[in-house]
C-alpha cells in the first residue's frame, strides 16, 4: 500500500507543527533570557565542565552575583535548557504521533524531529551531550523525558505494524532508529551544510520511509 503522504506535504504539515515550538516564547524576563542565551553558548562551546559562572555573567552583561537572583548554580543552567529542549522534542513527537494516519504520522514527525535539531542544533547538542552533568534528581526528570519521546515514537510504530501500513521485524528498533537520525543532526549540521534544515528534513523522510517499509 502506498504512502498517503509524500515528502513534501509532511513538510507542509510539519511546517506548521514547528511554527508553534518557539523554544524560548514562555522563558520569562528578559534577564533570564540573557542568561539562559550566555550560558547555552558557553555550554556549546566550553563544555559544561569548562563553563564557569564567569563566562556566563560576561556573556549576558551581568555581575556573578546577579546570576544567582535566577539560578542557584550553573547545573540548574543546564537543567533549565535540558528541560526545555526535551519537553520540546517531546511536543513535536507527540503532536505528529497523534495524527491517525500512522504513514502520514510518521512522515511528519521525522521531517519535524530533522529539522527542528538542524535549526536548534545548539540548545539540542548541549540537552543531548551535556546530560551526564545533571544532579540525580535532574537527571532523573529529564530522563522521564526521553522515556515519554521514545514510547510515543514505539507506539506510533507498533501501530503501523499492527496496521500492515509498516513492514519491519523489531518495532523497538525501528524506533531507535528513527530518533537517531534526528538527534545525530544536530552532532555534525553547521550551516555550510550542503542541505537546508527544510532538504535535510524531506530527504530524511524519504529514507525513513524506506526503514519503516512503507509500501512494501
Amino acid at each position: 500500500m502506498p504512502a498517503v503522504t509524500d515528502a513534501a506535504t509532511a513538510a507542509a504539515l510539519g511546517d506548521r507543527l514547528l511554527a508553534d515550538m518557539e523554544p524560548w516564547r514562555d522563558w520569562g524576563k528578559p534577564t533570564q533570557q540573557a542568561i539562559v542565551d550566555a550560558a547555552l553558548d558557553s555550554f556549546a562551546e566550553r563544555g559544561f565542565h569548562g563553563t564557569s559562572l564567569k563566562h556566563i555573567a560576561q556573556g549576558s552583561g551581568l555581575s556573578t552575583a546577579a546570576l544567582y537572583v535566577h539560578f542557584a548554580s550553573k547545573e540548574e543552567l543546564l537543567f533549565a535548557l535540558s528541560r526545555r529542549g526535551h519537553t520540546l522534542a517531546l511536543g513535536i513527537v507527540a503532536t505528529a504521533a497523534a495524527i491517525p494516519d500512522p504513514v502520514t504520522a510518521a512522515q511528519v514527525l521525522v521531517y519535524s524531529f530533522t529539522r527542528w535539531h538542524a535549526e536548534a542544533r545548539t540548545l539540542a547538542r548541549v540537552v543531548q551531550y551535556e546530560q551526564g552533568a545533571l544532579g540525580p534528581g535532574h537527571a532523573e526528570e529529564i530522563a522521564g523525558l526521553r522515556r515519554d519521546t521514545e514510547q510515543a515514537v514505539r507506539d506510533l510504530v507498533g501501530r503501523g505494524v499492527a496496521s500492515a501500513r509498516f513492514a519491519v521485524p523489531d518495532v523497538r528498533g525501528a524506533s531507535a532508529a528513527i530518533l537517531s537520525l534526528g538527534i545525530d543532526v544536530a552532532r555534525w549540521y553547521s550551516s555550510r551544510s550542503p542541505w537546508t534544515p527544510h532538504d535535510l528534513g524531506v530527504l530524511y523522510v524519504e529514507l525513513a520511509s524506506r526503514l519503516l517499509g512503507v509500501g512494501e
